[in-house]
């Protein structure tokens, strides 16, 4: 008898109101429908709209690099998919939990450090003295 793994919980920081899309000008009842999970989702949000690494996004969701790079790599073949083949994406399921931690950031320039709502991107510059030199603590 194989001995399965446990699918270890995705931590995911960020879940918008939205998880739905679909073509425009195409009725519901003619689209196919494909599917992206919600750890889907997180990890096309930490690479590919944070720019973080395959090692990064890995300890951001609590997951190895390479399992990170495998939820990437389905990921973009569904979104492939559903925009090359004029399908619907539903953003459900997935083996996740939500752990919104608070985002803080200091600057290097002037030392000020301040908190950003989570799902907003890197903030430019800082608030206080503008200056784009800024790290994320």
């Amino acid at each position: 008898m194989k001995m399965v793994r446990p699918v270890i919980s995705r931590k995911v920081g960020y879940k918008p109101e939205v998880s739905y899309f679909k073509p425009r000008g195409i009725p519901m009842l003619d689209l196919t429908e494909v599917h992206l999970t919600v750890d889907e989702r997180e990890a096309i949000r930490l690479a590919d709209l944070q720019g973080l690494s395959h090692e990064e996004g890995g300890e951001l969701m609590e997951v190895s690099r390479a399992t990170f790079g495998r939820i990437l790599r389905n990921a973009r073949k569904v979104i492939a998919d559903a925009i090359i083949n004029g399908k619907a994406i539903n953003i459900e399921g997935g083996n996740y939990e939500i752990v919104i931690k608070p985002r803080i950031f200091m600057c290097n320039t002037c030392n000020h450090e301040w908190e950003e709502s989570p799902g907003t991107g890197r903030p430019e510059e800082c608030p206080s003295c503008h200056d784009d030199d800024i790290t994320r603590k």
